[in-house]
C-alpha cells in the first residue's frame, strides 16, 4: 500500500519492459516498508522532453535513464554532476532540495563497488588493467578505475579509433598524473597486453546470450589477475568460467547493476540499503 505522500521514482527507456530495475527497487521498497513506488516509464524518443517535464511537474524524486535516452536527456535537466560530465551520460536523475533536477551517473560507482564487495582485498592503486571494449559502459569503467588510483589502463577495441578517442578523453581529464594513464591498442594486440594486466575487464557484448563469443587468446594473463565481465546474461560467461578454471579470481557483472541501483535508491528514498544474496536471488528470479 502507498499513500498520498508516496515517494515516486522509476526507469525511463524505450523499450523498457525487459528492465529488471522495477523488481530490484521493489525488493528494497518491500524490505524496508517504504511508502513509495518505482515504475517502468516507456518513453518514445520523440516524447522525451514532454516526459521529463511531466515527471518534474509530478514531483518525482528522480528516475533512472537507459537506452536510448542517456545522452539526449542531459540538456533537459537543470545540470549535471561531475560524474555525469566525465562519463558523458546520465543514468540517474535526482531531485535536489531546491527542486532542481540533476543528471548523475552511478555506473562507475556500481562497477567499483561490485569489485570491492566481491574482492575486498584487491587494491587498485598503482595497478595495470586491460579493458576490452570502448562503448558507453566503458566510459564509466574508466572513470571509476582512474578515480580509484589505477596507474595504467590499456583499452583494446575492435574499432581502434574509438579506443583512441576514449583514451584521449580520459588522458585529458586526468592530465595531472605523472604518466599518461590510458593507452589504446588494436583488438589484435589484446593478447599481448594481457601479459602485463593485473585486472581484466570485458565491457563488450561478446559472450552475452544471443551474441558472438569472446574468442581472444588471453593465456598470457597471470593467474593472479582479477577478471570481471560486465555481461550478466548468462551470469557465468565463458570468460569467467575460463578464468575460474585456471585459478583467477573472477567477478560476474550482476553486482554492477545492483550497486549502481543502490546509490540511486539511497538518494531518492533516503534509506540505506545493502546488496546481498537475497537481493541477487530476487533479481535473478525475475
Amino acid at each position: 500500500m502507498i499513500s498520498g505522500h508516496a515517494t515516486l521514482a522509476g526507469v525511463m527507456g524505450w523499450p523498457i519492459a525487459h528492465s529488471k530495475s522495477p523488481q530490484l527497487h521493489g525488493t528494497w521498497l518491500a524490505r524496508h516498508g517504504i511508502d513509495g513506488a518505482y515504475l517502468p516509464l516507456p518513453v518514445d524518443p520523440k516524447e522525451l522532453a514532454t516526459a521529463v517535464a511531466g515527471l518534474k511537474a509530478l514531483g518525482f524524486a528522480g528516475w533512472n535513464v537507459t537506452i536510448p535516452h542517456k545522452q539526449a536527456i542531459a540538456p533537459l535537466l537543470d545540470g549535471l554532476t561531475p560524474e555525469a560530465e566525465a562519463i558523458g551520460a546520465v543514468n540517474t536523475v535526482i531531485r535536489q532540495d531546491d527542486g532542481r533536477y540533476l543528471g548523475h551517473n552511478t555506473d562507475g560507482y556500481g562497477f567499483m563497488e561490485n569489485l570491492r564487495q566481491a574482492q575486498p582485498g584487491f587494491d587498485f592503486q598503482g595497478k595495470t588493467a586491460l579493458l576490452l571494449g570502448a562503448g558507453g559502459a566503458s566510459r564509466a569503467v574508466v572513470h571509476g578505475l582512474l578515480s580509484a588510483g589505477l596507474a595504467r589502463l590499456v583499452i583494446a577495441n575492435r574499432s581502434l579509433e574509438r579506443a583512441q578517442d576514449l583514451a584521449a578523453s580520459f588522458n585529458a581529464s586526468f592530465s595531472d598524473r605523472p604518466q599518461v594513464p590510458c593507452q589504446a591498442v588494436a583488438w589484435t594486440k589484446a593478447s599481448q597486453a594481457a601479459e602485463q594486466a593485473e585486472l581484466l575487464i570485458n565491457s563488450t557484448s561478446l559472450g552475452m546470450a544471443g551474441k558472438p563469443p569472446l574468442t581472444l587468446d588471453l593465456e598470457a594473463l597471470a593467474t593472479s589477475a582479477l577478471v570481471t565481465d560486465l555481461v550478466y546474461n548468462p551470469l557465468e560467461t565463458e570468460l569467467l568460467a575460463w578464468a575460474r578454471a585456471r585459478g583467477n579470481p573472477a567477478v560476474d557483472g550482476l553486482g554492477m547493476l545492483l550497486h549502481q541501483a543502490r546509490a540511486a535508491f539511497q538518494a531518492w528514498f533516503k534509506t540505506d540499503v545493502v546488496v546481498d544474496q537475497a537481493l541477487r536471488d530476487a533479481v535473478l528470479a525475475s
